[in-house]
């Protein structure tokens, strides 16, 4: 499709401000963009704005159809909806919507059925006056008496928190600000943990006591973390018993702990930190529970007498395994729950404690899905909660008794309209990278699309930090669905999809098996005859957009369209700055570019560092002004330079919130107008609409 003519002023203003020159290990490269740092220059904020405008003009076609889209996506939703009510202590907790309101109302309950509700929070009434609005982090006292929240008026996740009083409303004189959202009360009820983040970077790395009724400049440091590689948080075990402050980078994990019922005690190491020891920690009824990767890759579950903490007298629970990845434990009085990852999907297996009971998996029933541990916060409990979804099926709450092995479906996300799973097919289908790894993509699409005809494809990844991207459902995607479009996820290498070698195989020296995993899983749809190039489009966001990013360089010839959300495209630069938020912590992904090899490396993928003269992909960018993890100036300055480079005449579209984050727009519905924008651009491209 022919690209409408730019605004004249969409291209950036060079001839008014002069190029940097960066030079590092000797290599010079020369940043024409790098002015568009300058958050508060109006010069910054009106080329913005104009991107914004020329992206408007470009799409106004379709803006009936993104009207139809968000009607569409809102529809599906139940407006008046509830949570599963889950117990802790004397209450139930749940969330609510109401019909037409963007945010939830925080709730709670007595133990019967009969019991009154009490509205603990309603976000609608704090975000009055406000474009944005999240709330994050909130805490219940033990007495169950007071509620802690924290609140971002931003996007740039700095919060201020405030006590509110259960017993009659009002809000304590108590105000905290420039916060994380991370609180955890002692057992006093009087006394609050929280982390700070330095102001600069947004690195967390103190844990502040608080006392009620005194002001924020009295609260006393318990600990600050001086490596900048590491961030810390604090936390609390399940038995309630300890305080647990935890400081970790890619790497390495340490624990302090602190007797919940004595809050103003001096923190004491569990273990200290060694290079390349990862470690989990939890208490319940007399004994520590730790998940470590100490000679065991994939992990392994420990435990030990909380009057024996010493490795020494650790005793093995679970053994390593290696083609398991031990995940998230929960502890009950009777039984321990683990969730394992085997051959790319999640395992829910229930341990007993008694020998006269044979561990168990919960089973499933389709060949693509996932599971997960949902909210338990009773250990007396021989019931669990947990989760499932899947491609076809909407997110699932279940009560399993574990003793009679028998599950009850408690709730099923209500999809409005006509929506049927049976409709739709999912399937897992794998690809052959250049050095032989098998790579896993799963795959939905509506039941009748013919597979003989190359249909339009999307095609999703991420592939960093260890995070797995399962297989999960979204009702918004029907829309892309019913229009003809499969929709495919690359399970590729960063992640950690096939355990923990999965992730290490792709990051830092081998980081371009992300890449190269993602193009293979393109070329394998477009061989079994999905697709074909010119009806295969990427999607990726945040280190995702990396991805998307390199593979556009690497090969644009085999896309139609990109969608890259808050891309983390200028990877040297932003790696190089250890001013900017998150910088230094993630030297053991990336790299550290201070070391020639590694800059070297990470220069080779960059996608603002690789742009070249020659055609690309269409492609739509999504960017949040007040993004503390992907700094908007990135995206800006990608679509800046291959707006002054590419050859092509296709569409290239930025559309930067000016007034949310990274997450994008917040509210129930508000999201969903982005989401409507990105269908409208994809079913153009395809020629759909």
């Amino acid at each position: 499709m022919t690209q409408m003519p730019s605004p004249a002023d969409v291209s950036p203003p060079r001839a008014r401000v002069s190029p940097t020159r960066l030079e590092t290990h000797g290599v010079v490269r020369v940043d024409d963009y790098y002015w568009m740092r300058e958050r508060t220059e109006p010069e910054v904020l009106a080329y913005l704005e104009a991107e914004n405008a020329h992206t408007k003009a470009v799409m106004a076609a379709t803006e009936p159809l993104q009207e139809t889209l968000f009607s569409e996506i809102k529809g599906r939703i139940k407006q008046t909806e509830m949570s599963v009510p889950y117990r802790e202590g004397e209450y139930r907790y749940y969330t609510r919507y109401e019909d037409g309101l963007e945010y939830p109302i925080y709730c709670r309950c007595g133990l019967e059925e009969s019991a009154a509700e009490h509205v603990l929070l309603d976000v609608n009434q704090l975000a009055q006056g406000h474009d944005f609005c999240e709330v994050s982090g909130w805490a219940i006292s033990p007495d169950s008496r007071l509620l802690a929240y924290a609140v971002d008026f931003e996007g740039r996740r700095i919060y201020q928190v405030h006590i509110k009083s259960l017993d009659d409303g009002r809000l304590l004189d108590d105000e905290l600000k420039a916060l994380t959202s991370n609180l955890v009360w002692a057992n006093d009820n009087a006394t609050l943990f929280y982390t700070k983040q330095d102001p600069t970077t947004l690195r967390w790395h103190q844990v502040y006591r608080h006392r009620l009724g005194t002001a924020q400049q009295d609260d006393v440091l318990v600990f600050e973390e001086s490596d900048e590689t590491f961030i810390c948080d604090v936390g609390k075990t399940r038995s309630k018993a300890f305080m647990l402050i935890a400081s970790y980078q890619t790497l390495s994990t340490e624990y302090r702990l602190l007797d919940a019922d004595h809050p103003a005690e001096t923190p004491r190491v569990f273990l200290a930190r060694d290079r390349g020891h990862e470690y989990q920690l939890d208490h319940y009824q007399g004994r520590f529970y730790i998940r470590s990767n100490l000679n065991a890759t994939n992990f392994k579950l420990m435990e030990t007498s909380d009057q024996r903490p010493e490795p020494e007298a650790w005793v093995e629970r679970i053994p390593h395994r290696d083609g398991v990845l031990l995940g998230a434990f929960e502890l009950f009085r009777d039984y321990l729950v683990v969730q394992e990852r085997r051959d790319g999907l999640v395992h829910l297996r229930v341990h007993p404690w008694s020998a006269s009971e044979a561990p168990h998996d919960i089973e499933f029933d389709e060949p693509v899905y996932d599971a997960y541990l949902s909210v338990n916060r009773e250990p007396e409990s021989s019931v669990l909660r947990f989760g499932y979804e899947s491609l076809t099926v909407p997110a699932s709450t279940y009560d399993y008794d574990m003793r009679a092995r028998t599950r009850t479906l408690l709730k099923r996300e209500e999809v409005l309209g006509k929506f049927d799973p049976s409709h739709y097919q999912a399937e897992r289908l794998m690809a052959i990278a250049p050095d032989g790894e098998s790579i896993p993509i799963s795959l939905v699409a509506r039941r009748g699309v013919a597979r003989e005809v190359s249909q339009p494809l999307l095609l999703y990844g991420y592939g960093a930090y260890g995070i797995s991207i399962d297989p999960t459902f979204n009702s918004a995607r029907l829309s892309l669905l019913d229009r003809g479009f499969v929709f495919a996820i690359a399970h590729v290498r960063g992640g950690q999809e096939r355990g923990r070698p999965w992730y290490d195989a792709g990051r830092l020296k081998q980081k371009e098996h992300t890449f190269t995993d993602f193009i293979a899983c393109a070329e394998h749809l477009i061989e079994q005859g999905r697709t074909a190039p010119d009806r295969l489009f990427a999607m990726g966001g945040s280190a995702g957009g990396l991805l998307v990013g390199a593979v556009m360089n690497l090969r644009p010839d085999l896309f139609a369209g990109v969608v890259a959300q808050v891309p983390f495209v200028d990877v040297v630069t932003t790696m190089l700055d250890d001013s900017i938020p998150l910088t230094t912590g993630e030297y053991d992904e990336w790299g550290n570019p201070h070391e020639q090899e590694a800059f070297e490396r990470m220069l080779s993928y960059s996608p603002y560092d690789n742009v070249e003269a020659k055609p690309y992909p269409s492609l739509l960018v999504m960017a949040g002004l007040h993004d503390s993890q992907v700094q908007y100036w990135e995206p800006a300055k990608w679509v800046a330079k291959l707006r002054a480079l590419k050859t092509d005449t296709r569409p290239l579209l930025l559309k930067i919130n000016m007034e949310a984050g990274h997450g994008g727009a917040s509210g129930r519905y508000r999201r969903y107008r982005e989401t409507a924008l990105q269908y409208a651009f994809l079913l153009r491209e395809a020629r759909l609409a």
